[in-house]
């Protein structure tokens, strides 16, 4: 095994926008009701609702469903204000958020906002500067920071939020340095593929197979140290098909992540990718888990109707 005591699976549901028919207190507590443990949001400025505001409804509509996020992007909210943000939701909802947070990726948003979108590196080193300050901030005591991105001056984070500690923390990333500063810092970390070009693309997909995987928690391992036992490893997951003929489903799919019919089905293995009938996935989930750690998947918009048998069967086992 992976671990001597793994981990218990738990899934959530990432929603732009209200499910299909529903309206979006409807579709919190509809999630609920399906044994999802979380709705986190996207952050990007295309057609979604906006992040902070959709967490709270969704908090106040439902009882036990954590509210989070995959993933804040740093450039667009200071690391006080997101602070005081993140733990008055904690606070309100007794400690039912979660907080992910990223470097940005996405071209688009840049250029439409006209936000500059920095090298890959000075955008990573301002994120993990605004790690330590909201780690800081939902702390005890006054935080003094002078880095290269922020300067904070005796700043008391209030209000002191639920979670001891503060809110678990998601850091999500692809590449060494993000994957092995999450390994460091992070509650749940989001091992994914890099995407270089700025969108998910097929070799974001590529990035996504097993081999990469194997690497990536590698870098994770690096990070953490003797506290990698202690992480939840997550898994964004695009593509959901519930069927009892996977081998199809990974013929189409095999141009997407740029292989050959020939080894289509190394799609199947990917973490991105939950393809065949209830126990199959159930089988790829606990082979995922022993190899890589992943126990927390997230599915996206309504693919979370098409996965509630697999949450109904392995949710908490």
């Amino acid at each position: 095994m992976f671990m001597e005591h793994p981990r218990k699976f738990r899934f959530g549901v990432q929603l732009n926008r209200p499910l299909p028919g529903l309206n979006w207190a409807d579709s919190a507590r509809r999630i609920e009701e399906l044994g999802y443990s979380s709705l986190l949001m996207p952050d990007h400025f295309a057609d979604q609702l906006g992040p902070i505001s959709a967490m709270t409804a969704a908090a106040a509509a439902t009882r036990t469903l954590k509210v989070g996020t995959l993933v804040f992007d740093n450039d667009y909210r200071h690391p006080v204000v997101l602070a005081k943000e993140m733990a008055t939701i904690d606070l309100l909802y007794e400690g039912r958020c979660e907080v992910g947070m990223g470097a940005g990726w996405k071209t688009s948003d840049y250029d439409t906002s006209g936000i500059p979108m920095d090298a890959p590196g000075v955008r990573v080193a301002r994120l993990m500067e605004a790690v330590q300050i909201v780690r800081g901030l939902w702390g005890s005591e006054p935080v003094n920071f002078d880095g290269d991105h922020y300067r904070i001056t005796d700043l008391v984070g209030l209000p002191v939020p639920s979670s001891a500690g503060g809110p678990p923390l998601i850091i999500a990333g692809g590449s060494p340095r993000m994957l092995r500063f999450a390994g460091a810092n992070a509650d749940i970390v989001g091992v994914n593929p890099s995407i270089h070009s700025g969108e998910v693309d097929a070799e974001a997909a590529r990035d996504s197979l097993a081999d990469r995987i194997d690497q990536k928690v590698g870098w994770v391992r690096e990070g953490a140290g003797d506290r990698f036992d202690a992480l939840e490893i997550n898994a964004w997951v695009p593509v959901v098909a519930i069927t009892d003929d996977a081998g199809s489903v990974a013929q189409m799919l095999a141009p997407g992540f740029g292989i050959d019919s020939a080894n289509a089905s190394d799609a199947l293995e990917s973490p991105m990718t939950m393809i065949g009938t209830v126990d199959e996935i159930g089988e790829r989930l606990e082979q995922r888990r022993s190899r890589w750690g992943y126990s927390y998947h997230v599915v996206q918009d309504e693919t979370a109707f098409d996965l509630a048998p697999v949450v109904a069967k392995f949710a908490g086992t």
